[in-house]
């Protein structure tokens, strides 16, 4: 286990101050129904690789396929092209046939768009799951051979693979009754690789302890979704995305958590806008890649 030296932070369920300003259902999901779902299905070319490599697919959203030493690690998949009555604007970047076979699953929180059950039990082939304290038992019904349960900084090997379970500035109900549910990201350390799954979160003061304590090479960190209709602060906004990265002290920075769902009043592209002027401000063009879905891409 990890020297615990920050925790996660729970947002509240109380809606920000003037939450009611704004209509959410006329100005961005009535609009949002009438779109086309743009994107395509790719059948995936993936690269080969050395011993030393990893190779990462950008699904969409916040999902992601790592593949290491011949091992394939999902996380967070959502290949489901509704999120109940929220329409997907583009699709996964690969057929859900395309994928080879998964090693591991793993899943940050327990909301419907990084936890789908209808996505997971088509994965699941009697491979293990790892997911926050909390959550098994929506996962344990779906196929998985085993269910891991992580709080936050426990770590646990599965094979060569050994993941730690970070901390974030989120919350984990699934519905309001559920608060229960842990939350947090992923650390993955793959040989002398090291990848950091940020799962959802504010910006909190926590990232530079999680860099102090896990080296991270690559961080996956979320852009978009940061005008939420209840004005809460459950989500980073580019800027603060390129701070956490800094303080991460990382080597790479590769966004997500955008585009694929209309979850806040942001237009659509101005996550990936603002995140090139930030990327402009910081001279760091060769430390942030932002990937293509369905495209693999080797380290």
């Amino acid at each position: 286990m990890v020297a615990k030296q920050s925790t996660s932070r729970r947002v509240s369920l109380r809606p920000g101050k003037g939450w009611l300003r704004r209509n959410f259902i006329t100005e961005v999901y009535l609009p949002s129904l009438f779109v086309r779902r743009r994107g395509a299905a790719l059948r995936p070319q993936f690269p080969a690789l050395t011993a030393d490599q990893v190779c990462l697919t950008w699904i969409g959203h916040a999902s992601f396929l790592v593949t290491w030493r011949g091992l394939n690690i999902l996380i967070d998949p959502i290949w489901s092209l509704w999120l109940k009555v929220i329409k997907r604007l583009r699709h996964p970047g690969i057929r859900l046939d395309h994928l080879p076979d998964i090693d591991l699953v793993l899943v940050t929180h327990a909301h419907f768009d990084h936890l789908d059950r209808r996505t997971l039990r088509k994965v699941a082939a009697a491979q293990p799951i790892i997911v926050p304290e909390g959550v098994g038992a929506l996962v344990e019904d779906l196929g998985f051979n085993r269910v891991h349960e992580m709080k936050q900084w426990e770590s646990l090997s599965i094979g060569d693979i050994h993941v730690t379970l970070t901390p974030c500035h989120h919350w984990g109900a699934r519905v309001l009754h559920d608060r229960h549910r842990g939350f947090g990201g992923f650390h993955l350390r793959l040989g002398s690789r090291s990848i950091y799954h940020c799962g959802d979160s504010a910006y909190f003061d926590g990232f530079s302890h999680i860099g102090d304590s896990l080296p991270t090479e690559i961080a996956l960190l979320p852009i978009g979704a940061y005008e939420p209709p209840t004005k809460r602060e459950v989500h980073m906004n580019p800027e603060q995305a390129v701070r956490a990265f800094k303080e991460l002290k990382a080597k790479l920075m590769i966004p997500m958590h955008y585009g694929s769902f209309r979850l806040s009043y942001e237009p659509v592209e101005e996550p990936v806008q603002r995140l090139r002027n930030e990327i402009a401000r910081h001279k760091l063009e060769d430390a942030v890649m932002i990937m293509d879905e369905g495209v693999p891409v080797g380290f």
